[in-house]
């Protein structure tokens, strides 16, 4: 029987409680607490999510001996201090991305992480579905070949309107970047696990569609519906990017590019890959996640659905249904903190994680930092791991 972990969440917007439900999933992880920017909402959240206890102080949370793990769920400005501080309490973390503003932030995470043996681990939750499994498991296979182009997009229209607001536009709170860091990173990181390879220098060109937004008086949560007045709005001007194209080139020499946008119409959350390798090309679109595209140049194309018995058997475990029975979003992470739960009765990070860790996390904010800088000197960048 496997052993029960206690948990605790710092910070309950969108994400936080996708966390929680995920976890729970497992069966063994019990979430006993939860912190959020004060007392009153803690208790809120706390009573809505089924959790014991509530504190107003993130702090207090740490010092609770009973938790053994904590989920970062705060907005981008806090992951650093506070991902810090739950090392410092020598207790496992698993922080949402990005893992800090900064690489050198980041970078110190890294070193912290590994001097306290803290099992650690950041929320690249789209490497655990079942075919991104089995794509990675291809190229391990040698049933790809040789990686020559990688090509996609990151297409959202939930920031489409210029009445659109969320935190995210705000530079101090979320960082220099937002479409790239937001959701660039994720396609970055998938790409890279997937192939093996990593991202050395790329060109970044970037755009603010709405260079002015009209922000509401109240907070509104990430993704909610937006029901308000126009006296409920102020002009607010906007320094962070909507639209990216990213031209890269990867370790073994292969090129690539991305399109990353928070402006396109009826794309709602459109992860597209294709990686065109020397014996086959693979595609897969996170909106239709339960079938992979194999491209052959002398023989029919494929459609590969998602079923156990068609997988390969390392990618096997990530698929829990029989084909023809779909799994998605909240699939991804509660399969990330399976691996990273697996982990905690002993203690300390394996010498090969499965799972994605602050050095990925480390990396994803490097490969923002290039695109940033890139961007302003319009010009190819290496990316400074």
């Amino acid at each position: 029987m496997p052993e029960r972990i206690r948990a605790g969440i710092i910070g309950t917007g969108f994400i936080g409680p996708a966390h929680v439900e995920a976890a729970r999933r497992l069966g063994n992880i019990e979430i006993i607490a939860l912190a959020e920017a004060n007392e009153a909402l803690a208790r809120q959240k706390a009573d809505a999510l089924c959790i014991p206890r509530a504190y107003g102080d993130y702090r207090k949370l740490l010092e609770d001996r009973d938790v053994q793990v904590v989920h970062n769920c705060t907005p981008n400005h806090l992951h650093f201090a506070v991902n810090r501080d739950i090392i410092a309490a020598r207790k496992h973390v698993i922080s949402e991305k990005p893992l800090a503003m900064t690489t050198e932030e980041s970078r110190e995470l890294v070193r912290l992480a590994r001097e306290a043996r803290v099992i650690h681990a950041v929320d690249f939750n789209y490497r655990y579905y079942p075919l991104v499994q089995h794509a990675r498991e291809m190229v391990v296979k040698g049933q790809v070949g040789e990686v020559y182009a990688v090509h996609g997009s990151y297409l959202q229209d939930w920031l489409y309107l210029p009445t659109d607001w969320n935190w995210r536009l705000v530079p101090e709170l979320s960082g220099q970047s937002r479409a790239v860091a937001d959701v660039g990173s994720h396609w970055c990181d998938l790409v890279q696990f997937i192939t093996g390879l990593t991202i050395t220098r790329l060109l970044g060109d970037l755009r603010t569609v709405h260079k002015k937004r009209m922000r509401p008086r109240k907070e509104v949560e990430t993704y909610a519906g937006k029901v308000l007045k126009p006296e409920d709005y102020e002009s607010q001007e906007i320094h962070t990017e909507d639209y990216a194209s990213i031209l890269l080139e990867l370790s073994n020499g292969a090129h690539g590019v991305c399109t990353v946008s928070q402006v396109s119409a009826g794309r709602k959350n459109r992860l597209y890959y294709e990686i065109d390798g020397a014996k086959c090309a693979l595609a897969w679109d996170q909106e239709r996640p339960n079938e992979m595209w194999i491209g052959y140049r002398e023989k029919p194309n494929e459609v590969l659905a998602k079923d156990p018995s068609l997988l390969h058997p390392r990618a096997r475990e990530y698929a829990h249904y029989p084909g023809g029975h779909p799994e998605a979003y909240p699939d991804g992470p509660k399969n990330l903190f399976r691996n990273v739960y697996r982990a905690v009765p002993g203690g300390a990070m394996p010498a090969d994680p499965d799972w994605s860790t602050f050095d990925d996390g480390h990396k994803e904010v490097a490969i923002c930092e290039a695109v940033l800088k890139s961007s302003r000197s319009k010009a190819w960048t290496e990316v400074a791991y």
